[in-house]
């Protein structure tokens, strides 16, 4: 019984070895791509009781993609910030969505104004919550797409799109602009900007019955319909997917990367043959064309993520199974 129990230990550890690592490999995926004609620096934050991802802040250049992992049940923001400089201990500015001053955002979010992502992932097969929200204000254009896992058609169906695809710094009152000499940059919400709790649905305005829409907040509604617009636009706004793998978060997508019937309530111009340079969003089927994408592992060179190809990716995986069976193979 002696001789068996370090052989039992090791297969148990091997067993607890083989479960972390499928519990890994089926956490979601964030899909995080730059269409802009700039590069951006999408920043990430955990919300209360979730940890941060693996990175926090990066540069994101026109045309990169980059894949996060997130764990059941986490929820946070991302967003993308413009107009950043920073030196090589990664200390800077940006112009828009600026996370105290730094590369890595480690735990501090948006400067308004700018455009949010929020997500809340199931746990134990449960539903997602998520939503692109304007209530801090707009920099770029974002669309988020559900990604859902096959076999689940129903469910995938629910799976909406959501975003805001218009160009609100073009549409932007001059009140609310955020100009730095060359036109508008960003376009602050009516509560950063005047401080009012009918704005800020704040005070005795801090219910929904009595925060209600604005002439401003209809700006951004009208513009981009299933966006929110103010703090209790919960009816319009706060979508549910329960099959999703992955959530591609698109920022500047051309109206060619997503279906028509979608582009019309994301506030998308469209004009016929005219779908932008920029490639569609790959669907998961064969003969699309899609950024290259990067997955991030926390490490790599500097500030930047991690080089590495889907196969590149599928093969380390592979590897990592067979050294786990041999493994076995041996202990037995």
């Amino acid at each position: 019984m002696a001789m068996g129990e370090p052989r039992a230990c090791k297969l148990w550890l091997l067993v607890l070895s083989m479960a972390s690592w499928s519990y890994t490999s089926m956490a979601m995926t964030f899909t995080i791509a730059n269409y802009c004609s700039h590069p951006i620096w999408p920043g990430t934050l955990a919300g209360a009781g979730t940890p941060q991802l693996s990175t926090t802040g990066f540069r994101l250049d026109p045309g990169q993609t980059v894949q996060l992992a997130a764990p059941v049940g986490w929820s946070g923001r991302i967003w993308a910030r413009t107009g950043c400089v920073f030196d090589a201990d990664g200390a800077g500015v940006c112009q828009t969505g600026d996370c105290g001053g730094r590369m890595e955002c480690r735990g501090a979010g948006a400067t308004p104004p700018a455009t949010l992502f929020e997500v809340t992932l199931g746990k134990g097969g449960g539903e997602d919550f998520y939503d692109v929200s304007l209530v801090d204000g707009y920099n770029l254009p974002v669309v988020a797409i559900p990604r859902a896992q096959q076999g689940t058609a129903a469910a995938a169906a629910a799976c909406n799109t959501t975003g805001c695809m218009a160009d609100l710094n073009r549409s932007c009152p001059r009140e609310l602009q955020v100009d730095c000499g060359g036109g508008a940059i960003a376009c602050r919400s009516a509560c950063e900007a005047f401080g009012q709790d009918r704005y800020c649905c704040s005070g005795e305005y801090g219910t929904p019955a009595a925060c209600q829409p604005t002439a401003y907040s209809a700006i951004f509604k009208s513009a981009c319909p299933r966006a929110y617009s103010y703090a209790y636009d919960d009816s319009t706004s706060t979508f549910t997917c329960k099959a999703a793998y992955d959530y591609t978060i698109a920022f500047c997508l051309p109206t060619s990367g997503i279906k028509k019937s979608d582009a019309v309530f994301l506030g998308a111009q469209i004009i016929d043959g005219d779908g932008g340079n920029a490639p569609p969003v790959y669907s998961g089927g064969g003969g699309g064309s899609r950024p290259p994408i990067y997955y991030y592992n926390g490490g790599g060179r500097g500030h930047e993520p991690e080089t590495m190809t889907a196969s590149s990716a599928s093969t380390r995986y592979i590897q990592q199974w067979l050294l786990l069976l041999l493994l076995l193979v041996f202990l037995l």
